[in-house]
């Protein structure tokens, strides 16, 4: 098997698996619990919180752990709103962003906010110049993916926060489901005041995430109950996940280290080869202007379903857009924003890369697409 959709979820690492059962087997009490089970519980929640914030530069008092990406930016984005919307309700983010923001601000919308959309240019990549001309004195928040998980823009998440710090009023939120692990960011030095993170994206586990919030910056919770994470976050506290989490985080910022210029050579090697074949284009932006891990591009005249579809025979994996809606059969509106036409949209799919693949499987990733293309084109005579 060759498996190339990790940006819809990765495989866990090993380490990971054997860290979430050790921990459910031997420390299952309740890390509220005042006897000597709850609090061995406690203490390995609480060494999970300071490996995650040493890893991201932060104070672990601004770790909060979660679900995932979606109640990640469902709290930051609801709660930011709750909390100042007597001080304005103008909310400023991209057309390009997850549904997990995106449906959200049509709530928001509904509620009475104004929100503005600030399109993206022909490489997915938003101006800062666009966000500075559309800050209104009623404007509370900015939210911005940190990468692109269709076609894995980087967005200039520094230069954002920059602008954005001669307005101490507005919340800067972004949204790293994509970018962690794959993209060098300082949370500090970006001048964020929300990260959002997604275990299983890093080869974590599903159902686990960490939300980061600025020391000092108040957001009403999203949910209510016993006053969990420092009552920001009620809930029993999935200590097995977190601990998990932090191992996942740890290596993968490990493999980043080291494999990073491995996973661009073979971003390169696809590159290179899928451009000789006929009726490709490319839609990822170049490198220096994307991460590696992802690569989007589209096959003329076939549709995008049928091509992923034939290449599984051949027990190699991709997708067609984000794994979120990929069922919906909606054409990307990322692709519709950096200008391609809508019948060249239809036919898309995503690469996305992990820092486990080598350069083999991407020979015969290549050679399965070139067989894949040509017989569907006989069979479509």
């Amino acid at each position: 098997m060759i498996y190339l959709d990790n940006s819809a979820t990765t495989k866990p690492f090993p380490e990971v698996i054997e860290s979430y059962t050790t921990v459910s087997q031997k420390y299952f009490g309740n890390p509220s619990s005042i006897h000597r089970i709850g609090m061995e519980s406690e203490k390995l929640l609480i060494q999970a919180r300071e490996q995650i914030a040493g890893l991201l530069g932060v104070k672990s008092n601004e770790m909060y752990f979660t679900s995932g990406g979606t109640e990640g930016n469902n709290t930051v984005l609801k709660g930011i709103a709750r909390t100042y919307k007597g001080k304005g309700n103008h909310i400023i983010t991209t057309t390009v962003e997850h549904d997990s923001i995106h449906k959200v601000m049509e709530q928001l919308e509904a509620d009475g906010f104004s929100i503005t959309y600030i399109p993206v240019n022909e490489f997915g990549q938003v101006s800062v110049e666009d966000i500075s001309k559309n800050i209104r004195k009623e404007t509370i928040l900015v939210s911005v993916m940190h990468v692109n998980n269709e076609i894995g823009s980087i967005q200039p998440i520094e230069e954002i926060g920059n602008l954005l710090s001669d307005y101490p009023n507005i919340f800067f939120h972004v949204d790293g489901v994509q970018g962690i692990g794959k993209q060098t960011i300082s949370l500090k030095k970006a001048k964020i005041d929300a990260y959002t993170l997604s275990a299983h994206k890093f080869h974590g586990l599903k159902g686990n995430g960490v939300l980061y919030i600025k020391e000092g910056k108040r957001i009403e919770p999203l949910l209510a109950g016993g006053g969990q994470e420092n009552t920001f976050r009620s809930g029993t506290e999935n200590v097995a996940g977190a601990v998990a989490t932090a191992k996942a985080l740890r290596l993968q910022l490990q493999n980043q280290k080291e494999k990073l210029t491995i996973l661009k050579q073979l971003n390169v090697y696809l590159r290179e080869q899928l451009a000789t074949i006929e009726g490709i284009s490319i839609h990822s932006p170049a490198l220096e202007k994307s991460v590696p891990h992802i690569l989007n591009f589209s096959i003329e005249g076939i549709k995008a379903e049928v091509f992923v579809h034939a290449l599984e025979e051949h027990d190699i994996y991709i997708s067609t857009t984000s794994a979120c809606s990929s069922k919906t059969n909606k054409i990307s509106k990322t692709l519709l924003g950096i200008g391609v036409p809508e019948q060249i949209a239809e036919s898309s799919f995503r690469i996305s890369l992990s820092y486990e693949n080598t350069m083999e499987e991407m020979k015969q990733v290549i050679a399965a697409i070139k067989d894949s293309k040509e017989w569907l084109r006989g069979v479509m005579k």
